[in-house]
């Protein structure tokens, strides 16, 4: 008995086939996406000191360690498809899981697919010029149309790629996590003993007032920051097909996040040894900029194609993680019965990653990665909280398959630090916070909808 449960899931038929391994490299393939290789340029802009920078980045390596440790606690109890959706749920009431899968929908996984697949393009056309200006199109609005036709390609490409199986797309997942970790590695490696830079950079910049306007920024730097971490809870979202949950979805949720920390301070260290501070602000493409200060312009381009199989692998993750999402509502009755079907032949909700591919190309046409950073920052920090306050409950009604370290001093580290994140960053930015807040208030009305469709 024991055996098939681990084999398969008997209430949606969703089979664990997926070992530590391939599991934690969803993980890191999740985290390190867009964020990194976009937001420091950002983020220096605003904070105009270095040294502060650097800090925050480990501050909120370790909010996500936080979540990490309390994430493998839910998952461990609660092994099923669906992350903060089957948490919520079960912890609190259908509604709100409907709202974090709602939010899930649009922002957790559609957006960032979106992003990704812009990000790659923009990097692409770094690299290849060409690719951007062919001379077919008229010159007005060549650039714009084949960026946005490339990003939609990539996205049809990776879900074709996952429609065929969960065992086939992680194989894809974990060649390109391996490749993207080893070529970030060897970037930092060769660019510290090779390239040109200055540790001096370090100390420059302008120095940072702690008044209230200051801690509206760190609370917005904060805030990107966490976007760039976000994925430190994916393996909680495939629950379902992970083998011997108990044991593997906290693990890997630790050693994904311990990997990604270390990677992000030791490329943003990489991204002030090869930049004044002056010179990184505003700056979106980073990455190539640090590469062409350190090595010249022929490795500039080189690392423009690196970061764009970087993002290939966060946005393959994502196509991997999202359907499940909105699969284990439609299984619940809370959306639409399509996206439950299971692939007779691959085992896969191939509808809900069909449908998630169409709601992220329509958001390459209609957005760029500046205008949903901040949306999508604000949004993803809300259930999280929530989710992690559940442990308190769950730790009451006891049969806890497995305790993580801590309790309850790392769930309030982190509580206290996401409500204090989204409260500064409402302050800072209030449109694009009251936008997320209004995304979440637009699903109370559709989960009453379904509701009512369920009872019928």
């Amino acid at each position: 008995m024991k055996k098939n449960t681990q084999e398969k899931n008997s209430k949606n038929n969703l089979v664990r086939k997926l070992g530590l391994f391939p599991v934690t490299n969803i993980v890191i393939a999740n985290m390190i996406g867009a964020g990194i290789f976009t937001t420091s340029g950002l983020l220096m802009a605003d904070l105009q000191n270095p040294l502060l920078m650097m800090g925050l980045w480990i501050v909120g390596g370790f909010i996500a360690l936080c979540g990490a440790l309390s994430y493998g606690e839910l998952g461990a109890a609660m092994p099923q498809a669906g992350g903060e959706y089957m948490f919520l749920s079960r912890l609190y009431h259908p509604a709100l899981g409907f709202l974090s899968g709602w939010v899930s929908f649009f922002v957790g996984f559609s957006a960032p697919i979106a992003a990704s697949a812009i990000g790659f393009t923009e990097y692409l056309t770094r690299a290849f010029p060409v690719l951007a200006h062919p001379g077919i199109l008229p010159e007005s609005i060549e650039s714009v149309v084949l960026k946005k036709s490339y990003a939609i390609l990539v996205i049809i490409l990776f879900t074709a790629i996952h429609i065929r199986g969960i065992v086939f797309g992680a194989r894809v997942q974990n060649f390109l996590t391996v490749l993207k970790v080893l070529l970030m590695l060897g970037l930092v490696m060769f660019g510290f003993l090779l390239g040109t830079g200055n540790f001096n950079h370090l100390f420059q910049g302008s120095s940072f007032t702690l008044d209230f306007s200051g801690l509206k920024t760190i609370g917005l730097s904060l805030m990107w920051i966490m976007f760039a971490y976000s994925g430190w809870n994916a393996s909680a979202y495939i629950g379902s097909e992970v083998k011997d949950p108990q044991k593997n979805l906290p693990r890997s949720l630790l050693l994904g996040t311990g990997a990604v920390i270390l990677v992000y301070f030791f490329i943003n260290l990489f991204y002030l040894y090869a930049i004044p501070p002056e010179k990184m602000d505003g700056v979106i493409s980073i990455a190539g900029l640090a590469a062409g200060n350190s090595f010249g312009n022929t490795i500039e381009n080189f690392i423009s194609v690196l970061v764009g199989f970087a993002l290939f692998s966060s946005l393959s993750a994502f196509v991997i993680l999202g359907p499940r999402v909105y699969y284990s509502m439609a299984v619940d009755g809370y959306f639409f019965k399509f996206a439950a079907d299971v692939h007779p032949r691959f085992g896969v909700p191939a509808k809900s990653i069909l449908l998630q591919g169409m709601i992220a190309a329509v958001m390459v046409l209609f957005g760029t990665f500046d205008q949903v950073l901040t949306y999508m920052g604000f949004s993803l920090g809300i259930f999280p909280i929530l989710a992690v306050a559940g442990l308190f409950k769950m730790r009451r009604g006891g049969n806890i398959p497995y305790k993580s370290p801590g309790f309850p001093i790392v769930q309030l580290v982190f509580m206290l630090f996401g409500v204090s994140i989204l409260l500064l960053s409402f302050f800072e930015r209030p449109t694009e916070s009251s936008i997320a807040i209004a995304t979440v208030a637009i699903g109370v009305p559709i989960y009453w909808i379904f509701k009512k469709r369920k009872k019928q």
